[in-house]
């Protein structure tokens, strides 16, 4: 019996693996002001990109440009890290396993 559960752990630990590796490719996409600002996300949690919209680029709102950019950014960090949570979860099958929420 427990080299069944060792055989079990090791599959485990190898498709924890590869969502890991998937969700270093895997992206979100989240918006502020209305598509204003855009960000992409990787599941790892790294910025692929921002668009800025030319329309809200004008240097005396310069404050109202870093508020859009924040919002967005941190949309984009909540979805990623969803994703992130739902393909864990979905791997673990709701185990609570340390270090893998």
């Amino acid at each position: 019996m427990n080299k069944n559960l060792l055989k079990q752990a090791q599959q485990l630990q190898a498709r924890l693996e590869q969502a890991k590796t998937e969700l270093e490719t895997a992206t979100v996409e989240a918006s502020a002001g209305g598509g204003m600002v855009t960000v992409v996300v990787t599941g790892d949690m790294s910025i692929q990109s921002i668009n800025i919209n030319k329309e809200v680029i004008d240097p005396s709102e310069a404050e109202m440009l870093e508020d859009l950019i924040l919002a967005g950014v941190n949309e984009g960090l909540t979805k990623a890290q969803d994703m992130a949570s739902q393909k864990m979860s979905a791997l673990t099958g709701g185990l609570n396993l340390p270090g893998l929420s």
